[in-house]
C-alpha cells in the first residue's frame, strides 16, 4: 500500500471547515503548511515499522485527517486493531482505550503517544477497590464500564460500551447490579430501566467523566430559543436532566449516524467538541453551534509525541499489562459479546 502524502494546500482543504476548538483546532493555509512535513514523516515511518495509528473521535482533527488509520469509539478501534497484521499499535485516545486494545491484542506492541496518560472516569476507581466492594456485595454482578483500567475489568463480571450498556444491564438475570464507574450514566440505566417497568438493585460508584458532567438543561434550553428547530444529540455520560432534554441520545458512533442520517437546521453535540471536528470535515453542508468542550487527556495527543513515538518512545508510552490481568480482564469483554449476541 502506497505511503500517503499530503501537500499542505490539500490539508487545508480537509481541515479548514474545522470551526470549533478556539486557536487549538482553527487551520490557515500557514498552519498547515507547517505541520505537512511532519505528516508524512509519520506516514513514511509507520509503515516502515508496520505500525497503525488509531484515533479516537475526540483526538485533534490533524492527527484524525493526516495520520490515522482507523477512527471511532474506543472498543471499534481496540476490534479494528486485533484484526489487524500490524506489529505496533499507536493509540490517540487515553490510557484506558490503550488497555483495551493490549487486552485484546497481547502479542503487538501498543503505544499511546500523549502527554496526559490519564482520565478523569477511569481514575476514580482501581482494582482494589473493585475487590472491597466486591466483598461488601457479593450478591451482586459487577458491570463495568469499558472506560476502565485493565485491572477494574478483570475484577469485573461484563464490560459495557455507551451503545450497549442499557440492553446488557437489561438482560443480566440477577437483579442487583453494581455499575462502574459512571454515575450518570447508571443514573440513565435507572431511569431506562423504570420507564420499561423494570426494577433492578443498581449500586453506582460516584465516577464521572469531567467534560459530559458540565453540561446543564439551561444550556439546551438557551440554545433552543436561539436556534430554533436545532437537534440536541447527547452522549449517555451527561447528568439525565440533559439526557431527557435531548433530540437524540447515544455513542459517539451512534451520534455520528444521527446527524448524517438526519436533517435539521443545527446541530449541538453535547460530548467532547473533537467529534463535532470531525462532523464537520465529513459533512461540511450541515450547520454545528455551541462552545467547544475539550477533554485535556484526549488533547494531548500531538504530532510531535507520535513521531517522537514511533522513533524512540518513552517507557511510560508502552502499555505493559501482566498475562493474569490480560487474562482475567478479556474474560470480562468476552461476557459483553455474549449478552450483544
Amino acid at each position: 500500500m502506497p505511503v500517503t502524502e499530503f501537500t499542505s494546500n490539500q490539508l487545508y482543504t480537509a481541515l479548514k471547515q474545522v470551526k470549533l476548538g478556539g486557536t487549538t483546532c482553527l487551520f490557515t493555509p500557514e498552519k498547515c503548511q507547517e505541520i505537512t512535513p511532519i505528516i508524512n514523516q509519520i506516514n513514511h515511518i509507520k509503515k516502515e515499522k508496520n505500525a497503525i495509528i488509531l484515533a479516537h473521535s475526540y483526538i485533534s482533527p490533524e492527527i484524525i485527517i493526516g495520520v490515522s488509520d482507523f477512527v471511532g469509539d474506543s472498543y471499534e478501534l481496540s476490534k479494528f486493531a486485533a484484526d489487524s497484521s500490524c506489529d505496533m499499535i499507536l493509540f490517540c485516545a487515553v490510557k484506558f482505550m490503550a488497555d483495551t486494545a493490549k487486552i485484546l491484542s497481547p502479542n503487538k506492541t501498543v503505544i499511546i503517544p500523549s502527554k496526559l496518560n490519564g482520565c478523569s472516569l477511569a481514575d476514580s476507581i482501581t482494582g482494589e477497590d473493585v475487590q472491597k466492594l466486591r466483598k461488601q456485595y457479593s450478591e451482586y454482578t459487577f458491570v463495568c464500564y469499558i472506560n476502565t483500567t485493565a485491572e477494574v475489568k478483570a475484577a469485573c463480571d461484563v464490560c459495557v460500551t455507551s451503545s450497549n450498556v442499557y440492553s446488557i444491564i437489561e438482560k443480566i438475570p440477577n437483579d442487583k447490579i453494581y455499575f462502574l464507574p459512571d454515575r450518570l450514566m447508571g443514573e440513565n440505566v435507572i431511569q431506562f430501566l423504570e420507564a420499561k417497568g423494570i426494577h433492578k438493585d443498581i449500586k453506582l460508584w460516584d465516577g464521572t467523566c469531567y467534560v459530559h458532567e458540565e453540561y446543564d438543561p439551561d444550556m439546551i434550553t438557551y440554545l433552543r430559543q436561539m436556534h430554533k428547530g436545532i437537534h440536541i444529540v447527547s452522549h449517555p455520560e451527561c447528568r439525565s436532566e440533559v439526557i431527557n432534554s435531548s433530540d437524540f441520545v447515544g455513542s459517539t458512533s451512534q451520534m455520528m449516524q444521527y446527524v448524517k442520517k438526519t436533517e435539521a437546521p443545527a446541530y449541538f453535540m453535547l460530548t467532547e467538541c473533537g467529534l463535532t471536528s470531525r462532523l464537520q470535515t465529513e459533512v461540511p453542508e450541515k450547520t454545528f453551534v455551541g462552545s467547544c468542550t475539550m477533554c485535556k487527556y484526549m488533547k494531548s495527543n500531538s504530532l510531535e509525541h507520535i513521531l517522537k513515538a514511533l522513533q524512540n518512545p518513552d517507557p511510560e508510552d508502552i502499555i505493559e499489562i501482566d498475562p493474569t490481568t490480560i487474562k482475567k480482564a478479556k474474560h470480562c469483554i468476552s461476557e459483553m459479546f455474549r449478552y450483544v449476541g
